[in-house]
Order: structure tokens, then C-alpha cells, then sequence
């Protein structure tokens, strides 16, 4: 179990924040692991044919199925959230110093090297070591050219569920505070006085120190929590609420009395609209032009079936409860 101790200060400096650097390296694990009759199954039968042109060998030897993973492979994201190639380039700046120590730290990390290759893995890292600046560079192209094959397809689901889960969390922090946060957050997490409780497969204890402590929700963290100590920003990562529906396919509506009276592609945004997307979102997954879709996202608003809300430069939609009952009904 691990514990972080937190001061009034910490409890100030709260904060959410989640990046498609994070969902890349936390999926590595995922894949690792490939439980394909596991939650995240259906992502991996689509994935196996893709990453050819990546070299996995180095990305898995970095992520391993379990124990530490360097800390430089995620960066603190500035705001809360930002793109890929951003995470990239603060991931191209990390300095030299940095890589080293956490990829020795990996290198010598008994539970993260459990399990066949390690002797491959060992002459990998010394290759690694020997030219940090080479690694580096190399290791951002890989991640680059995995996120594309792997996660980028996905991403305005992934995305939309993340905000989804972003906006339950300041509202259960704004309802209930504190407790009832960390309370709902994971079962693992459990809020004791001034410590935050975390069950770990090892033991530790570690001060926040009017860092703060920045929360992370990650679709492929699942299903655990994942814990960071690191300066400048502590961290914990955690799956979104609503995850078991990450995979599930919109239904066919062709054929559906909902399709015969507002049209099939209508229907299929309703059907889609489970959780709140953006047109760019939604654009990806139906593949439309966005002039398109905003014409019938206008008329289902009129009716009063969906409802939209501003997100920064984003707008949300999502079904109300008459499109719920439209969509259940069907």
C-alpha cells in the first residue's frame, strides 16, 4: 500500500489533467498483457495487424506488464489536456540526466523485468545507456508512430469519454469535496485523515509537500492505479467512470423504427451521443463533413433531444433524457 500525505496546501492544488501521451503508454501495458478476452479485448484484435512498422520491441521493453514505467514517458500536461505532438516534444526535452537515471531505474527494476527476454532487455537498455540523446530521439518516434497505429483511431471516443469522466469529477468535488472525490475515485483509493491510501503490490509512504497532487483519468490504466511520486507534479491515474462501454459498437439503426422516422444518420448520432462529443468527435466516428453533421445536430437540439454545453473552444452535445428514452425505446 502506498500513502500520500497531504497538507492544506496540497488540498488547494487539485487538479485534473489527461493527454494521449498517457492513454499511448498506459495501452503499451494493455497490449503487453493481451487479455483479448479482457475489457480492452476488442481494441487489441483490431491493433494486432497495424504495428508493423513499429518497433515494439523497444516500446515493450520500456512499458513492462507491471512495476515501473520512467516517469519522462508521461509529462505533466501545461493545461488539462493537450495534443500528442506537445506531450512529444516536453518528452524530446527531457533532460539527458533524466533519461538516464530512469532507465537505469528500469533497467535494474526487479518486478518490471520479470518474465521471458530479460537477457534481450538488458543488452537493449545498455544500448540505450551508452547513447541517451540517441535514445531519446528514438524513442519519440516510436511513440509517435505507435500513438498513430494504435490509439489515434480511437481517440475522439477515448477523448469524449475522458471529458465525460472529467465533468462527474469536479462535480462530485464541488457536491461533496475531498472525501467524496476520492471516495467514488477507485476502489483502491481510499481517503484516511490527511493520507491518501492507494493498494499497491509494495509499500510506501511519500509527502506531497504543497506540490499538490495532479488526477488522471486513462482509459488503459484499467484496472489499476497508477501512482507517481515524481517532481514536479505527483500524480495519479485512474480508469474513467463509464469505461465498460468504451468498446461497444453504436447500434445498427438501419432497419430501426427510430431510422425510419428521423432518418439513419440522425439515429445514429443519438444512438452515439451516450457520452458528450464534440463535432470534430463525432465527424470521425460517422465520417461526415462537419457542415453536415452540424445541420442535424441543430434540428435534434431544436427538438429538445440533445443538449450542447461549451467545453473551452469545444461544444459538447450529448442526449437528454427524452433522447435517452427515444434511443431505449428503439
Amino acid at each position: 500500500m502506498i500513502e500520500l500525505e497531504f497538507t492544506p496546501e496540497d488540498y488547494r492544488r487539485i487538479r485534473f489533467a489527461f493527454s494521449p501521451v498517457a492513454e499511448a503508454v498506459a495501452s503499451l501495458r494493455a497490449y503487453s498483457l493481451g487479455r483479448r478476452n479482457g475489457l480492452h479485448g476488442p481494441w487489441l484484435t483490431t491493433v494486432a495487424d497495424r504495428l508493423g512498422g513499429v518497433d515494439m520491441e523497444l516500446l515493450t521493453a520500456l512499458v513492462r506488464p507491471t512495476g515501473y514505467v520512467p516517469d519522462f514517458l508521461v509529462p505533466t500536461p501545461p493545461g488539462r489536456t493537450t495534443s500528442m505532438a506537445a506531450s512529444l516534444a516536453q518528452v524530446a526535452d527531457t533532460d539527458m540526466d533524466t533519461v538516464v537515471h530512469e532507465l537505469s531505474h528500469l533497467a535494474g527494476h526487479e518486478v518490471a523485468q520479470r518474465g521471458p527476454g530479460r537477457e534481450r532487455r538488458a543488452d537493449l537498455m545498455r544500448e540505450l545507456l551508452a547513447d541517451p540523446a540517441r535514445a531519446r530521439g528514438r524513442i519519440v518516434d516510436e511513440l509517435a508512430a505507435y500513438f498513430r497505429a494504435a490509439v489515434e483511431p480511437h481517440w475522439p471516443r477515448i477523448h469524449a469519454l475522458l471529458r465525460a469522466d472529467l465533468t462527474h469529477r469536479l462535480d462530485e468535488l464541488a457536491t461533496g469535496g475531498v472525501a467524496r472525490l476520492f471516495a467514488t475515485l477507485h476502489p483502491s483509493v481510499a481517503m484516511r485523515g490527511d493520507l491518501l491510501t492507494i493498494v499497491k503490490y509494495y509499500e510506501g509512504r511519500a509527502r506531497l509537500r504543497e506540490r499538490g497532487l495532479l488526477l488522471v483519468p486513462c482509459a488503459f490504466a484499467w484496472p489499476d492505479v497508477l501512482v507517481s511520486t515524481a517532481d514536479p507534479l505527483p500524480s495519479l491515474t485512474y480508469s474513467p467512470r463509464g469505461l465498460g462501454r468504451l468498446w461497444e459498437s453504436a447500434p445498427d439503426v438501419t432497419d430501426s423504427p427510430l431510422a425510419d422516422v428521423m432518418g439513419r444518420t440522425r439515429a445514429t448520432i443519438l444512438a452515439l451521443l451516450e457520452l458528450p462529443m464534440s463535432t470534430t468527435q463525432l465527424a470521425a466516428q460517422l465520417a461526415l463533413a462537419a457542415p453536415t453533421l452540424n445541420v442535424h445536430l441543430r434540428s435534434l437540439r431544436a427538438a429538445g433531444i440533445l443538449s450542447s454545453r461549451r467545453d473551452g473552444r469545444a461544444v459538447l452535445y450529448q442526449r437528454t433524457a427524452l433522447g435517452d428514452q427515444l434511443v431505449a425505446a428503439n
